[in-house]
């Protein structure tokens, strides 16, 4: 894993407050040099919070004329789990340009992409890393950051539930198996990868991954490894 993101792991962990979540998300945009970093959480009761870098002027905009409703990005990606490339979008439908170009006049990036996040009781959330680039070198970042994302992302999210009370629930410990197999996986192994160094069968990492995931009560792998991570229970 990217020392980048080792560093932002391990200041994550020791944030005590919202605010510190605050600034580490500014941190982290320009430990990857982008142009923009979101995550917006919005639970069950309708409660919201969010962690931002978009200038207050575009947020509030957003807000006033209530884009969030025609927003192809947040339509998608409620939708689904995968992530979500902006560029894949259909943005031809002239609310879906208005907003668009609302953006860019804002100082948003061309290129962008989000990720879900489902959590506990019907929270939903959303990571988004928004820049200016050419699609050749957003290309190229995506594929070498994209693991680094996943991880920050439901890192984040894990942080941000817990210090608003949310807290982790109580978990059973996990194997040493179970804690090799999601250690693999959180320093950026395949699957493959992590069988070979384990010398067990892809079928059986795969036993381990499920079964410490339902330990841990997350809803995918990522959010497992995440899930660990933020509960000291593997390191990097």
């Amino acid at each position: 894993m990217a020392r980048k993101l080792d560093d932002m792991l391990e200041r994550l962990g020791k944030t005590t407050s919202l605010c510190d979540l605050q600034k580490t998300v500014f941190d982290l945009r320009d430990a990857y040099e982008v142009e923009h970093l979101v995550y917006h959480s919005v639970k069950s009761s309708g409660a919201q919070w969010a962690a931002l870098t978009y200038a207050p002027e575009w947020v509030d905009t957003y807000v006033a004329e209530n884009f969030q409703t025609i927003d192809p990005v947040v339509l998608s990606c409620f939708r689904g789990f995968r992530p979500i490339d902006w560029k894949t979008l259909d943005w031809s439908g002239r609310p879906a340009r208005t907003l668009l170009g609302e953006g860019l006049a804002n100082g948003l990036g061309n290129q962008g992409v989000s990720l879900p996040i489902r959590g506990p009781s019907g929270q939903f959330a959303l990571f988004t890393v928004n820049h200016k680039a050419g699609d050749d070198s957003w290309g190229r970042f995506i594929r070498q950051n994209m693991h680094d994302l996943l991880l920050a992302a439901h890192y984040i999210n894990e942080r941000a539930l817990a210090l608003e009370g949310e807290g982790h629930a109580p978990h059973q410990s996990l194997s040493p198996r179970e804690t090799d197999a999601l250690t693999l996986l959180a320093a950026g192994r395949s699957r493959a990868q992590a069988a070979e160094r384990l010398k067990i069968s892809e079928h059986t990492l795969r036993v381990y991954i499920e079964s410490a995931r339902f330990k841990l009560g997350a809803l995918n792998t990522t959010h497992a490894v995440a899930s660990a991570l933020s509960r000291g229970l593997i390191g990097l």
